[in-house]
């Protein structure tokens, strides 16, 4: 058990049956009553989101997550598949699942996949990914790192701010917990 306090972005509990993952946290004081906890949860399975509002020292369950490896095959409408590369079992998540992470995924990439009793529930990044730009303006004679940033669409589809002097065809490592450019790859 945790207390509601502990509850940050990112952790996952169990709540009158259900699986949230916490979205946004504040910690609220009243003037004469108890410190309250106001989180806004994501049900993991339907992806639709709820605020609740807990008491300081309300204890909470968290939910006992595993990690596994696998690898991502390909995307077929707002299916993503999957395979474990332990048991080379298929299986696919839906865009609920996929939410913030779907302009990172190569396919034939590995990553890890949260599970719950057996199930899959969705996937979690590398804190860095490299990618292919696909499109971006022209590079000029004399464009240093300093010199200003240019927006570029990547072989996924994300867009990112990207240095000057970056061309097409270029191989970027993005940090996916900000979806920036971190450096040239390769």
């Amino acid at each position: 058990m945790i207390s509601a306090t502990e509850a940050r972005k990112g952790v996952t509990i169990e709540l009158d049956g259900q699986l949230y993952r916490v979205v946004d946290y504040s910690h609220i004081k009243m003037g004469r009553g108890s410190a309250q906890v106001r989180l806004k949860l994501r049900d993991i399975r339907s992806g639709h989101t709820v605020e609740r509002a807990f008491q300081s020292t309300e204890k909470l369950t968290p939910a006992r997550l595993e990690s596994r490896h696998a690898q991502y095959l390909y995307r077929e409408d707002d299916l993503f598949h999957f395979m474990d590369t332990d048991t080379f079992e298929q299986f696919t998540l839906g865009m609920a699942q996929m939410e913030g992470v779907t302009e990172y995924l190569k396919e034939d990439m590995p990553i890890d996949i949260s599970v719950y009793k057996d199930k899959p529930l969705g996937v979690q990044l590398p804190v860095t990914v490299e990618l292919r730009v696909k499109e971006t303006g022209p590079a000029f004679k004399g464009d240093t790192a300093t010199a200003g940033t240019k927006p570029a669409t990547m072989e996924t589809g994300l867009k990112v701010q990207v240095p000057m002097f970056t061309k097409v065809g270029d191989l970027l490592k993005i940090d996916t917990r900000t979806g920036e450019y971190l450096e040239r790859a390769g």
